[in-house]
């Protein structure tokens, strides 16, 4: 396991570098530079200025320069400076990232709480009445655009009802407060929750469907075990690897965060923190939330692996 665990690390590496040589190669090729942010649209028509605007970010270098130079500064560590504002790119980076875990993972813990087990009931009452209606609101989930249930839900619960805050993290011009922050999180998380509960219970109950009629199955109950040991500890855990699959998919989404939604609640998370970014033309905060997610992305399929042998041991990597 841990020569599986080396030589997987040892050949993401070159695939991150990879990803990251596309990203900045791409950014170069897109139309618009951080100059057009810097300067007003009377500045920007003087061509002298913008020349000297270029050569004092280095954008007058040619690409394999400017990638190289930027590399050598990730490896000891430094992400740069935002071409807009100035400020470091690893603390911009570090603020989003956590505002996207928090959110993101309440989201993901709230669908694996919910989907699962009513995923696996729907599989034990099979053509139920139950079974229908919780395939209905699956499929309600699974179809449904995020901006459409995020404004839904702003209107509804908040406007309407007025049960929780439109908009931030938490109420402008008032301290901290843990209740605080949590009443801003409730609404965005249950929104972004009810697409991870609709895709979770519908894995579950297929994976649990071509489990629970299998030979070893009748076999465990044939011993007269209880139907719960049956159900846990022999059924559903040899169908977790198609939903140990799901989850491992959805983890760079804690990391990359969710655009759509983080904007239309105006969560300060990474999602939100890239579309500022291209809309400014910022190369080095467009490179840093590109690397952050894609190292998020190599680790979460990592993580994926080791999962499956913990789940199924029969799977074993040697």
């Amino acid at each position: 396991m841990g020569q599986y665990i080396l030589r997987r690390l040892l050949i993401n590496i070159p695939v991150l570098l990879g990803v990251t040589v596309l990203v900045f190669t791409f950014i170069a090729l897109a139309p618009g530079d951080p100059v057009s942010a810097y300067l007003s649209p009377e500045q920007g028509a003087n061509p002298a200025l913008r020349e000297a605007m270029r050569r004092e970010l280095g954008l007058d270098q040619p690409l394999p320069v400017r990638y190289s130079r930027w590399l050598s500064r990730v490896l000891q560590g430094d992400l740069g400076y935002r071409a807009v504002g100035g400020r470091p790119v690893d603390e911009v980076v570090g603020r989003a990232l956590v505002n996207s875990i928090v959110l993101m993972g309440t989201a993901l813990s709230i669908g694996c709480l919910v989907g699962i087990p009513l995923g696996i009931i729907s599989a034990l009452r099979q053509y139920s009445t139950l079974d229908f209606t919780l395939t209905t609101i699956a499929f309600l989930g699974i179809s449904s655009p995020s901006f459409l249930l995020g404004l839904g839900g702003l209107y509804v619960f908040g406007l309407r009802l007025g049960w929780f805050p439109i908009a931030g993290m938490v109420t402008p011009g008032q301290p901290f407060s843990l209740l605080d922050f949590l009443h801003h999180l409730a609404l965005p998380a249950m929104i972004l929750g009810f697409a991870y509960i609709a895709i979770l219970m519908r894995y579950t109950r297929s994976s649990m469907l071509e489990v629970i009629h299998s030979a070893y199955i009748t076999t465990a109950r044939a011993k007269g075990l209880r139907e719960r040991t049956v159900v846990i500890v022999h059924a559903f855990r040899s169908a977790l690897i198609p939903v140990i699959t799901v989850i491992g998919l959805a983890l760079p989404d804690m990391i990359g965060g969710a655009v759509i939604t983080e904007t239309v609640f105006s969560w300060p998370g990474m999602g939100s923190l890239f579309v500022e970014g291209v809309a400014g033309r910022d190369y080095p905060l467009i490179m840093g939330v590109n690397l952050v997610v894609a190292a998020s992305v190599l680790l979460a399929n990592l993580l994926t692996d080791l999962a499956y042998a913990a789940a199924d041991p029969r799977i074993r990597y040697g």
